[in-house]
Parts: C-alpha cells; sequence; structure tokens
C-alpha cells in the first residue's frame, strides 16, 4: 500500500513538530509548511492525501490557503485547526470543503483517528 502523504501547515514550530512526530510514527509521510506560499508548493510538488490547516496564518489566512487548495485539486481532503473557535469562520471553511475542523488544544488521539478514518477508510466523519 502506497504511503500517505500528510501536510501539516501551522505558524507555530511547535505543532508541527509535535503533529509531524505523531503521525511519521503512524506511517504517514509528512510535509510541514510555516506560511501559505510555502503550503501551495508542497500541494502543487507532492499532492498530499490529507491537510492539517491552521485558520490563522500570519499572510495568507487558512481559509485562503483553503481556497487556492480546491482551486488546485478539489478532491483533496482537509482538516481545518484553530484556537479561536469562530464559527463564522467554521462554517465558511466548511462550505469550501473542509471536512472537519478541530479546536486547540486538541485531544491528539481524536485528531490521529480523524486523520486515520479520512485517510484508510475515506470516510467522511
Amino acid at each position: 500500500m502506497k504511503e500517505k502523504k500528510l501536510l501539516i501547515v501551522d505558524d507555530q514550530n511547535g505543532i508541527r513538530i509535535l503533529l509531524c512526530e505523531v503521525f511519521n510514527s503512524e506511517g504517514y509521510q509528512t510535509f510541514q509548511a510555516s506560511n501559505g506560499k510555502l503550503a501551495l508548493e508542497i500541494v502543487h510538488e507532492e499532492k498530499p492525501d490529507l491537510i492539517l490547516l491552521d485558520m490563522k496564518i500570519p499572510g495568507m489566512d487558512g481559509l485562503e490557503i483553503l481556497k487556492h487548495i480546491k482551486d488546485i485539486d478539489p478532491e483533496t481532503k482537509v482538516i481545518m485547526m484553530t484556537a479561536y473557535g469562530e464559527l463564522d469562520m467554521i462554517k465558511e471553511a466548511t462550505d469550501l470543503g473542509a471536512l472537519q475542523h478541530f479546536t486547540k488544544p486538541f485531544d491528539i488521539d481524536e485528531l490521529r483517528v480523524a486523520v486515520r478514518e479520512q485517510l484508510c477508510n475515506g470516510l467522511s466523519v
């Protein structure tokens, strides 16, 4: 079975490192980006199977990045992460095609299950 590719987009280095460690240990190939420009370059080059995308990133915010991701490939699976829980932004992200959202601090086990379900089973949760 092909190793699944997971892109983690967050401006907080600690979050990216933690999530890469967790998902590398689960057998996924991980990529990380601290900003929208780098994230979109990785989407073009690596075609990740799933993206964990922070909602608030300086420069190009998560919603803008999500729009660009969906322009590149409408089938790309995206799970949003936010520390703010702003309902209007969460609704817009869902309308744009985000599958789920997690509010920081999130339960890492719940996030692992969501990623596994999206990538391995292809289920919408």
